[in-house]
Protein backbone atom coordinates (compact mmCIF):
# COMPACT_ATOMS: atom_id res chain seq x y z
CA UNK A 1 0.00 0.00 0.00
CA UNK A 2 2.77 2.47 0.86
CA UNK A 3 4.54 1.48 -2.34
CA UNK A 4 1.52 2.45 -4.47
CA UNK A 5 1.20 5.85 -2.77
CA UNK A 6 4.87 6.63 -3.40
CA UNK A 7 4.56 5.76 -7.11
CA UNK A 8 1.53 8.02 -7.43
CA UNK A 9 3.41 11.04 -5.96
CA UNK A 10 6.33 10.51 -8.34
CA UNK A 11 3.98 10.48 -11.32
CA UNK A 12 2.40 13.78 -10.21
CA UNK A 13 5.85 15.44 -9.80
CA UNK A 14 6.96 14.33 -13.28
CA UNK A 15 3.75 15.70 -14.79
CA UNK A 16 4.31 19.07 -13.09
CA UNK A 17 7.88 19.32 -14.42
CA UNK A 18 6.68 18.54 -17.96
CA UNK A 19 3.97 21.23 -17.70
CA UNK A 20 6.45 23.90 -16.62
CA UNK A 21 8.78 22.92 -19.48
CA UNK A 22 5.97 23.25 -22.00
CA UNK A 23 5.09 26.72 -20.72
CA UNK A 24 8.71 27.92 -20.92
CA UNK A 25 9.08 26.60 -24.43
CA UNK A 26 5.96 28.42 -25.58
CA UNK A 27 7.28 31.70 -24.08
CA UNK A 28 10.62 31.31 -25.87
CA UNK A 29 8.86 30.66 -29.17
CA UNK A 30 6.73 33.79 -28.74
CA UNK A 31 9.82 35.90 -27.99
CA UNK A 32 11.67 34.57 -31.03
CA UNK A 33 8.71 35.32 -33.30
CA UNK A 34 8.61 39.02 -32.16
CA UNK A 35 12.26 39.78 -33.07
CA UNK A 36 11.74 39.46 -36.83
CA UNK A 37 8.70 41.78 -36.62
CA UNK A 38 10.80 44.48 -34.82
CA UNK A 39 13.53 44.23 -37.45
CA UNK A 40 10.95 44.60 -40.16
CA UNK A 41 9.52 47.74 -38.47
CA UNK A 42 12.99 49.29 -38.16
CA UNK A 43 13.69 48.53 -41.82
CA UNK A 44 10.39 50.09 -42.81
CA UNK A 45 11.28 53.22 -40.78
CA UNK A 46 14.67 53.44 -42.53
CA UNK A 47 12.94 53.04 -45.90
CA UNK A 48 10.49 55.79 -44.96
CA UNK A 49 13.38 58.10 -44.00
CA UNK A 50 14.97 57.57 -47.39
CA UNK A 51 11.66 58.39 -49.07
CA UNK A 52 11.57 61.71 -47.11
CA UNK A 53 14.80 62.71 -48.89
CA UNK A 54 17.12 64.17 -46.23
CA UNK A 55 20.85 63.46 -46.24
CA UNK A 56 23.99 65.31 -45.13
CA UNK A 57 24.34 68.59 -47.10
CA UNK A 58 21.05 68.12 -48.99
CA UNK A 59 17.32 68.47 -48.40
CA UNK A 60 14.31 67.52 -50.55
CA UNK A 61 11.64 70.20 -50.34
CA UNK A 62 8.70 70.17 -52.71
CA UNK A 63 7.31 73.25 -54.45
CA UNK A 64 4.26 73.08 -52.20
CA UNK A 65 6.47 73.09 -49.11
CA UNK A 66 8.42 76.05 -50.49
CA UNK A 67 5.24 78.03 -50.90
CA UNK A 68 3.90 77.00 -47.51
CA UNK A 69 7.10 78.06 -45.71
CA UNK A 70 7.63 81.27 -47.69
CA UNK A 71 10.95 80.12 -49.16
CA UNK A 72 11.52 82.20 -52.30
CA UNK A 73 13.78 81.23 -55.20
CA UNK A 74 15.92 83.53 -57.32
CA UNK A 75 18.41 83.17 -60.14
CA UNK A 76 22.07 84.09 -59.68
CA UNK A 77 23.18 86.62 -62.23
CA UNK A 78 25.08 89.85 -63.01
CA UNK A 79 24.31 93.16 -61.29
CA UNK A 80 25.94 96.48 -60.53
CA UNK A 81 27.20 96.68 -56.94
CA UNK A 82 28.49 99.75 -55.15
CA UNK A 83 30.10 97.91 -52.27
CA UNK A 84 31.45 99.29 -49.01
CA UNK A 85 34.90 98.79 -47.53
CA UNK A 86 34.69 98.10 -43.79
CA UNK A 87 37.49 99.76 -41.80
CA UNK A 88 38.36 100.34 -38.15
CA UNK A 89 39.35 103.73 -36.80
CA UNK A 90 39.40 106.19 -33.93
CA UNK A 91 38.02 109.65 -33.24
CA UNK A 92 40.76 112.29 -32.95
CA UNK A 93 40.91 115.99 -32.21
CA UNK A 94 40.57 118.15 -35.28
CA UNK A 95 44.12 119.48 -35.25
CA UNK A 96 43.07 122.37 -37.48
CA UNK A 97 40.87 123.55 -34.62
CA UNK A 98 43.04 122.74 -31.60
CA UNK A 99 45.80 124.91 -30.10
CA UNK A 100 48.41 124.66 -27.37
CA UNK A 101 48.68 127.83 -25.28
CA UNK A 102 52.21 128.80 -24.17
CA UNK A 103 53.16 131.81 -22.00
CA UNK A 104 55.86 133.03 -24.47
CA UNK A 105 57.59 134.60 -21.45
CA UNK A 106 59.27 133.23 -18.36
CA UNK A 107 57.35 134.06 -15.21
CA UNK A 108 55.62 132.97 -12.04
CA UNK A 109 51.93 132.02 -12.03
CA UNK A 110 49.87 134.47 -9.98
CA UNK A 111 46.37 133.10 -10.65
CA UNK A 112 44.53 130.56 -12.83
CA UNK A 113 41.01 131.16 -14.14
CA UNK A 114 40.27 128.04 -16.26
CA UNK A 115 40.35 124.30 -15.70
CA UNK A 116 40.19 121.23 -17.91
CA UNK A 117 36.64 120.71 -19.13
CA UNK A 118 35.74 124.41 -19.14
CA UNK A 119 34.15 125.93 -22.23
CA UNK A 120 35.92 129.21 -23.03
CA UNK A 121 35.46 132.00 -25.55
CA UNK A 122 38.06 133.57 -27.76
CA UNK A 123 40.02 136.18 -25.78
CA UNK A 124 38.81 134.85 -22.41
CA UNK A 125 41.33 135.20 -19.55
CA UNK A 126 42.91 131.84 -18.67
CA UNK A 127 45.71 132.80 -16.27
CA UNK A 128 47.91 135.68 -15.06
CA UNK A 129 51.67 135.44 -14.57
CA UNK A 130 54.25 137.91 -13.29
CA UNK A 131 57.11 138.31 -15.78
CA UNK A 132 60.17 140.50 -15.36
CA UNK A 133 60.87 140.13 -19.07
CA UNK A 134 57.48 141.67 -19.79
CA UNK A 135 58.25 144.45 -17.33
CA UNK A 136 61.40 145.28 -19.25
CA UNK A 137 59.52 145.21 -22.53
CA UNK A 138 56.74 147.45 -21.24
CA UNK A 139 59.28 149.91 -19.83
CA UNK A 140 61.01 150.06 -23.19
CA UNK A 141 57.70 150.61 -24.96
CA UNK A 142 56.68 153.39 -22.57
CA UNK A 143 60.07 155.07 -23.05
CA UNK A 144 59.66 154.81 -26.82
CA UNK A 145 56.26 156.49 -26.57
CA UNK A 146 57.72 159.36 -24.57
CA UNK A 147 60.63 159.82 -26.98
CA UNK A 148 58.16 159.84 -29.86
CA UNK A 149 56.01 162.49 -28.20
CA UNK A 150 59.06 164.68 -27.61
CA UNK A 151 60.31 164.18 -31.15
CA UNK A 152 56.92 165.24 -32.54
CA UNK A 153 56.90 168.39 -30.44
CA UNK A 154 60.43 169.29 -31.53
CA UNK A 155 59.53 168.62 -35.16
CA UNK A 156 56.51 170.89 -35.04
CA UNK A 157 58.61 173.71 -33.53
CA UNK A 158 61.45 173.21 -36.02
CA UNK A 159 59.07 173.14 -38.96
CA UNK A 160 57.55 176.45 -37.86
CA UNK A 161 60.98 178.08 -37.37
CA UNK A 162 62.21 176.84 -40.72
CA UNK A 163 59.16 178.26 -42.49
CA UNK A 164 59.96 181.60 -40.84
CA UNK A 165 63.56 181.18 -41.93
CA UNK A 166 64.74 181.41 -38.37
CA UNK A 167 66.68 178.14 -38.54
CA UNK A 168 68.58 176.65 -41.38
CA UNK A 169 67.14 173.79 -43.44
CA UNK A 170 69.90 171.48 -42.23
CA UNK A 171 68.78 171.94 -38.64
CA UNK A 172 65.17 171.21 -39.60
CA UNK A 173 66.17 168.05 -41.47
CA UNK A 174 68.06 166.79 -38.43
CA UNK A 175 64.97 167.26 -36.25
CA UNK A 176 62.82 165.44 -38.81
CA UNK A 177 65.29 162.54 -38.88
CA UNK A 178 65.07 162.26 -35.11
CA UNK A 179 61.27 162.05 -35.41
CA UNK A 180 61.51 159.23 -37.95
CA UNK A 181 63.85 157.26 -35.69
CA UNK A 182 61.51 157.74 -32.72
CA UNK A 183 58.57 156.48 -34.79
CA UNK A 184 60.51 153.38 -35.83
CA UNK A 185 61.62 152.67 -32.26
CA UNK A 186 58.06 153.04 -30.96
CA UNK A 187 56.62 150.81 -33.67
CA UNK A 188 59.21 148.13 -32.90
CA UNK A 189 58.42 148.24 -29.17
CA UNK A 190 54.67 148.00 -29.81
CA UNK A 191 55.12 145.04 -32.19
CA UNK A 192 57.11 143.19 -29.55
CA UNK A 193 54.26 143.66 -27.10
CA UNK A 194 51.70 142.58 -29.69
CA UNK A 195 53.70 139.42 -30.38
CA UNK A 196 53.29 138.57 -26.70
CA UNK A 197 49.57 139.19 -26.85
CA UNK A 198 49.82 142.50 -24.96
CA UNK A 199 47.64 145.21 -26.45
CA UNK A 200 49.64 148.23 -25.21
CA UNK A 201 52.29 149.38 -22.78
CA UNK A 202 49.83 150.60 -20.16
CA UNK A 203 49.08 148.76 -16.92
CA UNK A 204 51.31 147.07 -14.32
CA UNK A 205 54.70 146.40 -15.88
CA UNK A 206 55.07 142.69 -15.00
CA UNK A 207 51.41 141.60 -15.20
CA UNK A 208 50.99 139.22 -18.13
CA UNK A 209 47.50 138.02 -19.01
CA UNK A 210 47.19 134.73 -20.90
CA UNK A 211 44.01 134.57 -23.00
CA UNK A 212 42.45 131.85 -25.15
CA UNK A 213 43.22 132.27 -28.86
CA UNK A 214 40.05 130.39 -29.91
CA UNK A 215 36.64 129.44 -28.58
CA UNK A 216 36.46 125.84 -27.44
CA UNK A 217 36.89 123.31 -24.67
CA UNK A 218 39.91 123.28 -22.35
CA UNK A 219 41.34 119.80 -22.97
CA UNK A 220 44.41 120.10 -20.75
CA UNK A 221 45.66 122.41 -17.99
CA UNK A 222 49.30 122.12 -16.92
CA UNK A 223 49.97 124.90 -14.42
CA UNK A 224 49.14 125.92 -10.86
CA UNK A 225 49.46 129.10 -8.80
CA UNK A 226 53.02 129.87 -7.69
CA UNK A 227 54.63 127.72 -10.36
CA UNK A 228 57.51 129.19 -12.37
CA UNK A 229 56.98 128.71 -16.12
CA UNK A 230 59.31 128.64 -19.08
CA UNK A 231 58.38 130.66 -22.14
CA UNK A 232 57.80 127.56 -24.34
CA UNK A 233 55.92 125.38 -21.83
CA UNK A 234 52.44 124.30 -23.09
CA UNK A 235 50.14 125.21 -20.21
CA UNK A 236 46.69 124.81 -21.83
CA UNK A 237 45.23 122.96 -24.78
CA UNK A 238 41.98 124.34 -26.16
CA UNK A 239 40.01 122.57 -28.89
CA UNK A 240 36.95 123.43 -30.91
CA UNK A 241 34.97 120.16 -30.88
CA UNK A 242 32.27 121.27 -33.33
CA UNK A 243 34.05 118.88 -35.72
CA UNK A 244 36.47 116.00 -35.15
CA UNK A 245 38.79 113.87 -37.22
CA UNK A 246 38.21 110.16 -37.73
CA UNK A 247 41.42 108.36 -38.66
CA UNK A 248 40.97 104.96 -40.35
CA UNK A 249 43.43 102.07 -40.67
CA UNK A 250 43.63 100.96 -44.31
CA UNK A 251 45.37 97.67 -45.29
CA UNK A 252 47.65 98.14 -48.29
CA UNK A 253 45.58 95.82 -50.48
CA UNK A 254 42.52 98.04 -50.01
CA UNK A 255 44.15 101.41 -50.80
CA UNK A 256 43.10 101.19 -54.46
CA UNK A 257 39.45 101.13 -53.39
CA UNK A 258 39.65 104.57 -51.71
CA UNK A 259 39.10 107.93 -53.38
CA UNK A 260 39.06 111.44 -51.94
CA UNK A 261 35.47 112.58 -51.52
CA UNK A 262 34.02 109.08 -51.09
CA UNK A 263 30.97 108.85 -48.81
CA UNK A 264 31.69 107.28 -45.42
CA UNK A 265 29.27 105.97 -42.81
CA UNK A 266 30.71 105.99 -39.28
CA UNK A 267 29.32 104.00 -36.32
CA UNK A 268 30.23 103.65 -32.65
CA UNK A 269 27.78 102.05 -30.26
CA UNK A 270 24.47 103.80 -30.86
CA UNK A 271 26.06 106.71 -32.73
CA UNK A 272 25.95 107.10 -36.51
CA UNK A 273 27.42 109.82 -38.70
CA UNK A 274 28.06 110.64 -42.34
CA UNK A 275 31.07 112.38 -43.86
CA UNK A 276 33.37 112.35 -46.87
CA UNK A 277 36.91 111.03 -47.09
CA UNK A 278 39.23 114.06 -47.01
CA UNK A 279 42.76 112.62 -46.83
CA UNK A 280 44.66 109.44 -47.72
CA UNK A 281 48.20 109.09 -46.42
CA UNK A 282 50.96 108.53 -48.97
CA UNK A 283 53.03 106.61 -46.40
CA UNK A 284 52.78 102.96 -45.29
CA UNK A 285 53.56 102.06 -41.68
CA UNK A 286 56.70 99.93 -41.36
CA UNK A 287 55.24 97.80 -38.57
CA UNK A 288 51.53 97.80 -39.36
CA UNK A 289 51.93 97.65 -43.16
CA UNK A 290 48.85 99.83 -43.43
CA UNK A 291 48.04 103.41 -44.35
CA UNK A 292 45.91 106.07 -42.70
CA UNK A 293 42.84 107.75 -44.16
CA UNK A 294 40.99 110.64 -42.57
CA UNK A 295 37.60 112.31 -42.63
CA UNK A 296 36.18 115.37 -40.88
CA UNK A 297 33.02 114.49 -38.95
CA UNK A 298 30.52 117.15 -37.79
CA UNK A 299 30.12 117.09 -34.01
CA UNK A 300 27.60 119.79 -33.13
CA UNK A 301 26.35 117.88 -30.07
CA UNK A 302 29.84 116.93 -28.83
CA UNK A 303 28.87 113.25 -28.88
CA UNK A 304 31.91 112.07 -30.87
CA UNK A 305 34.62 112.10 -28.22
CA UNK A 306 38.33 111.88 -29.09
CA UNK A 307 39.63 108.38 -28.36
CA UNK A 308 36.34 106.66 -29.25
CA UNK A 309 36.88 103.55 -31.45
CA UNK A 310 34.65 103.43 -34.54
CA UNK A 311 33.81 101.29 -37.54
CA UNK A 312 33.46 102.94 -40.93
CA UNK A 313 32.00 101.83 -44.24
CA UNK A 314 33.62 103.59 -47.21
CA UNK A 315 31.45 103.33 -50.32
CA UNK A 316 33.01 102.03 -53.52
CA UNK A 317 32.10 103.19 -56.99
CA UNK A 318 29.50 100.92 -58.64
CA UNK A 319 30.92 98.11 -60.78
CA UNK A 320 29.42 95.17 -62.68
CA UNK A 321 29.65 91.85 -60.80
CA UNK A 322 29.17 88.78 -63.07
CA UNK A 323 27.47 86.66 -60.37
CA UNK A 324 25.43 88.07 -57.50
CA UNK A 325 22.91 86.76 -54.98
CA UNK A 326 20.59 88.38 -52.49
CA UNK A 327 22.59 88.97 -49.29
CA UNK A 328 19.78 87.33 -47.30
CA UNK A 329 20.52 84.04 -49.08
CA UNK A 330 23.95 83.68 -47.49
CA UNK A 331 24.14 81.32 -44.52
CA UNK A 332 26.92 79.76 -42.45
CA UNK A 333 26.97 75.96 -42.62
CA UNK A 334 29.69 73.82 -41.00
CA UNK A 335 31.95 76.85 -40.70
CA UNK A 336 31.64 77.96 -44.34
CA UNK A 337 29.56 80.54 -46.18
CA UNK A 338 27.00 78.73 -48.32
CA UNK A 339 24.13 79.32 -50.73
CA UNK A 340 21.38 76.68 -50.96
CA UNK A 341 21.17 75.78 -54.65
CA UNK A 342 17.99 74.24 -56.05
CA UNK A 343 18.47 71.08 -58.14
CA UNK A 344 15.21 69.41 -59.08
CA UNK A 345 13.28 68.97 -55.83
CA UNK A 346 16.42 69.16 -53.68
CA UNK A 347 18.61 71.88 -52.18
CA UNK A 348 22.39 71.57 -51.97
CA UNK A 349 24.50 73.56 -49.51
CA UNK A 350 27.03 75.11 -51.92
CA UNK A 351 30.18 76.68 -50.40
CA UNK A 352 30.84 80.08 -52.01
CA UNK A 353 33.50 82.79 -51.91
CA UNK A 354 31.99 86.27 -51.64
CA UNK A 355 33.25 89.68 -52.76
CA UNK A 356 31.71 93.13 -52.55
CA UNK A 357 28.33 93.80 -51.02
CA UNK A 358 26.00 96.78 -50.82
CA UNK A 359 23.84 95.18 -48.16
CA UNK A 360 21.16 94.11 -50.65
CA UNK A 361 23.26 92.16 -53.13
CA UNK A 362 26.53 90.27 -52.65
CA UNK A 363 29.06 89.33 -55.31
CA UNK A 364 29.95 85.62 -55.58
CA UNK A 365 33.51 85.08 -56.77
CA UNK A 366 33.50 81.27 -56.74
CA UNK A 367 31.17 78.34 -56.03
CA UNK A 368 28.12 79.50 -58.00
CA UNK A 369 27.41 80.13 -61.68
CA UNK A 370 25.09 82.64 -63.29
CA UNK A 371 21.70 81.06 -64.05
CA UNK A 372 21.63 78.70 -61.06
CA UNK A 373 18.55 78.85 -58.84
CA UNK A 374 18.92 79.33 -55.09
CA UNK A 375 16.89 80.00 -51.93
CA UNK A 376 16.83 83.81 -51.72
CA UNK A 377 14.39 84.34 -48.84
CA UNK A 378 13.94 82.35 -45.62
CA UNK A 379 16.99 80.30 -46.56
CA UNK A 380 17.53 79.64 -42.87
CA UNK A 381 14.61 77.19 -43.07
CA UNK A 382 16.51 75.18 -45.68
CA UNK A 383 19.56 75.27 -43.43
CA UNK A 384 17.48 73.96 -40.52
CA UNK A 385 16.10 71.12 -42.65
CA UNK A 386 19.59 70.11 -43.82
CA UNK A 387 20.86 70.23 -40.26
CA UNK A 388 17.97 68.05 -39.10
CA UNK A 389 18.67 65.52 -41.85
CA UNK A 390 22.39 65.40 -40.96
CA UNK A 391 21.57 64.75 -37.30
CA UNK A 392 19.17 61.90 -38.18
CA UNK A 393 21.72 60.47 -40.60
CA UNK A 394 24.36 60.33 -37.84
CA UNK A 395 21.84 58.73 -35.50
Amino acid sequence: MNHQIRNKKQAIAIAAVLAVGLLLGAAILRTGNKAPHADEAHAEAEHGHEEAGTEAGHARISDAQLQHNGIALATAGPARIGGALELLGEVKLNQDRAVFVTPRLNGRVESVYANAGDQVQRGQLLAVISSQALGDQRAEAQAALKRLALARTNHERAARLWEERIIAEQAYLAVRQTLHEAEIANESAQQKLAALGVANAEGPLTRYEIRSPIAGLVIEKKLSAGEVLKDDAPIFQVADLSSVWVELIVPTQDLSRLTIGADVSVKAGGLEGQAKLSYISALIGEQSRSAMARLVLPNAKNQWRPGLPVTAAVKDEEALAPVTVNSEALQTHEGSTVVFVREGQSFEARVVKTGRSDGRLTEVLAGLKAGERYASRNSFLVKADIGKGAAEHEH
